[in-house]
């Protein structure tokens, strides 16, 4: 069941994450319920895929996510 808009996500995804990550999320969930579509766990599958997108560019701090600084490249 991928999801079609950002209103149509889990209304605990909607709830906590900012927009932008809701799209991470969204983007992400689409993409594993694709390749991941032979599975018997691929809903599971899907969400644990658009949480880890969205760790990779948000985290929790305290009780809301805020995005993570980026890092400078390396001059080596």
């Amino acid at each position: 069941m991928p999801y079609a808009s950002r209103r149509a996500l889990p209304a605990a995804v909607r709830r906590v994450l900012p927009l932008h990550a809701c799209e991470i999320y969204r983007k992400a969930f689409n993409n594993a319920w694709l390749e991941y579509a032979s599975r018997i766990d691929r809903e599971a599958v899907a969400h644990r895929v658009a949480w880890s997108a969205v760790k990779r560019v948000y985290r929790k701090l305290g009780d809301r996510w805020v995005r993570r600084e980026r890092r400078p490249l390396r001059a080596d």
